[in-house]
């Protein structure tokens, strides 16, 4: 197969996967999602409660955020300091709180690091809900921030590139490279950028919890708070190794340099995938898996093409050495690019799920347009590789069929060598003379590439797809018998897409205290495609605690969710909530 069929292929197989991903992609979390709280949502109670809880789909942590209740006079009546247990935060509330209004804010940090915030109100007694205004107007994070993480990601991947693909080029494809020295300035810059990327994200961590601005970058309470988090762990662990990569790289290429700068490289790799995304949601091992090889192939190729137009591609460069090196680079960067597709796609069915996702959210589009920018990079490849294949991709040198002796076959075989050699030699002198071709097409793969390593930076810092799309349903409904009202269910279906979704219900009697009933029966139907009643099976959780794990939506559209409450035995009902599935 050509170089220029290679790539098509690969291009043709991105855009069929990309296509066909939403049919078996199964559902991931990736940013925390409210699941359900206690008190419901906008839920009328007799009496106050001691304390509000709030579930969330995936662990959390308080980190620099918050969780409070606030009065109608913008009054805090919580008391203490939240606690958190994996995916629940529980916040302590004042003793015997008054009639009236009450507002719940918090800003919590999912597993990816990444804040998530809002505010839901209840009201005790016959009062007047607060309004949603009195939230902190500090829920959003500073744009200012937010744009400051997005260059210091930038910053750690384009020193990945520099730090680790500049070497691996001069190892593999062309170590007489080594005696270059802006190359060996290029790589220990590299280095020096992983390094200060990786602190400016540590410090910026803490304001974009926070949800403050610079003036915060050092508050002592931010930055110890981070560095007792794994994201903030990692970091500084990404900072100590990049310095001594740097301290490595001055010895390189000696053997024992070469060996301590794999290993640093690979720890490296493995501390850029272990944050945001891939470390939050299913199957986070294999996705930080996935991640490294990812982040590699990115390192690998772009690495490479900063080496041919730094260093190989520049006047004075013996014929040989190029001869030599760009088909060695040629097939590392085709397998470099199918690895980047491969993944690529997987991290895709991950984070956006199905193809609506991917043409209705923010972080869809960033991913349409990098991809539109890898077709872009690949039509470009397969170009270069054309070229190499034209200029420096001759014939080798076969041995004659007939029989001869030793000494006539040694005479042969040396003649043989010494014709490849001159007509390799002849090939690379004329390559050298036409090299312009191939310099600009790796000039548009370095500078659309360097691109995409910008719109990867944005995505990292993105809420996917999947939880900016899925809107999960949280519904407090009342219970009514013949005698009035006998209680409330509370339900949360997350993620409210087609395909498996996890049901929460929660009852509660007259006084809002969980109560357990003598049977109860949760069913799913969609009567405009005539599907349903299902079944839901429910598994007890707890007092009053309910879950539907698994719970199937086979198809998108209008559901009706239906609970039967058997109280007692004499008293039985129903209620009923609607939601779309997308």
């Amino acid at each position: 197969m050509t170089g220029t069929a290679r790539a098509r292929a690969v291009g043709v197989a991105l855009v069929g996967w990309l296509l066909a991903f939403g049919v078996t992609a199964g559902p991931a979390a990736a940013h925390a999602e409210l699941v359900s709280t206690t008190p419901g949502a906008e839920a009328q109670l007799d009496t106050a409660p001691t304390e509000v809880r709030l579930q969330f789909s995936e662990a959390v942590s308080l980190g620099a955020g918050y969780a409070r209740v606030l009065d109608g006079d913008a009054e805090r009546v919580d008391t203490g300091a939240p606690a958190v247990e994996g995916d629940t935060v529980t916040i302590p509330l004042r003793d015997e709180l008054p009639d009236g209004g009450y507002l719940v804010t918090y800003r919590v940090i999912s597993a990816d690091s990444h804040p998530v915030s809002g505010a839901f109100g209840f009201v005790v007694g016959d009062a007047e809900p607060v309004d949603q205004a009195l939230a902190d107007a500090a829920d959003d994070s500073d744009p200012f921030v937010a744009g400051l993480l997005v260059g210091a990601r930038w910053l750690g991947f384009a020193g990945l590139a520099l730090g680790l693909g500049v070497p691996a080029f001069l190892l593999l494809c062309w170590p007489a490279g080594w005696a270059v020295a802006r190359l060996r300035r290029l790589a220990a810059a590299g280095a020096a950028a992983i390094a200060a990327g990786g602190l400016l994200m540590f410090l910026l961590q803490g304001p974009y919890a926070a949800g403050s601005g610079l003036g915060a970058l050092a508050a002592p309470d931010l930055l110890a708070t981070t560095a007792s988090s794994t994201y903030g762990r990692t970091l500084l662990a990404r900072v100590v190794l990049a310095l001594l990569l740097l301290a490595a790289l001055r010895f390189a290429p000696r053997r024992a340099a070469v060996i301590a700068g794999a290993v640093l490289a690979l720890g490296l790799i493995a501390t850029t995938a272990a944050v945001g995304h891939p470390v939050a949601g299913a199957m986070p091992v294999l996705a930080v898996v996935v991640t490294s090889v990812h982040v590699a192939a990115m390192a690998l190729w772009l690495g490479g093409l900063v080496t041919l137009l730094a260093g190989l591609l520049r006047p004075g460069v013996a014929a040989g050495d190029l001869a030599r090196a760009l088909p060695r680079f040629s097939r590392l960067a085709f397998g470099s690019v199918a690895a980047l597709v491969l993944t690529g796609v997987v991290q895709t069915v991950r984070e956006v799920g199905t193809p609506a996702a991917l043409f209705t959210t923010t972080y869809g589009w960033v991913l349409v347009a990098k991809v539109a920018l890898v077709l872009l990079v690949l039509g470009a490849a397969g170009v270069a590789r054309v070229w190499v294949q034209q200029h420096l991709g001759g014939p080798r040198p076969r041995r004659g069929g007939r029989r001869v002796t030793a000494h006539a076959f040694s005479a042969e075989a040396e003649s043989l060598e010494v014709a490849a050699q001159a007509r390799a030699a002849a090939q690379a002198d004329a390559a050298v003379e036409d090299v312009v071709p191939f310099r600009r097409s790796v000039l548009l793969e370095g500078t659309v590439v360097a691109v995409v390593l910008l719109l990867s930076a944005v995505l990292a810092g993105t809420p996917p797809a999947r939880s900016a799309v899925a809107d999960p349903v949280d519904a407090t409904l009342a219970l009514e018998g013949a005698a009035g009202t006998d209680g409330t269910v509370q339900l949360s279906v997350v993620p409210a897409q087609a395909g498996p979704n996890t049901l929460h219900v929660y009852l509660f009697d007259e006084n809002d205290r969980l109560t357990q009933p003598q049977a109860i029966r949760v069913t799913l139907t969609e009567p405009q495609q005539q599907i349903g009643p299902l079944e839901v099976d429910l598994e007890p959780a707890g007092p009053g605690h309910y879950i539907g794990d698994g719970m199937s939506i086979p198809t998108a559209g209008t559901w009706t969710l239906a609970v039967t409450v058997r109280l007692d035995e004499f008293t039985a009902t129903t209620a009923r909530t609607t939601f779309p599935v997308r």
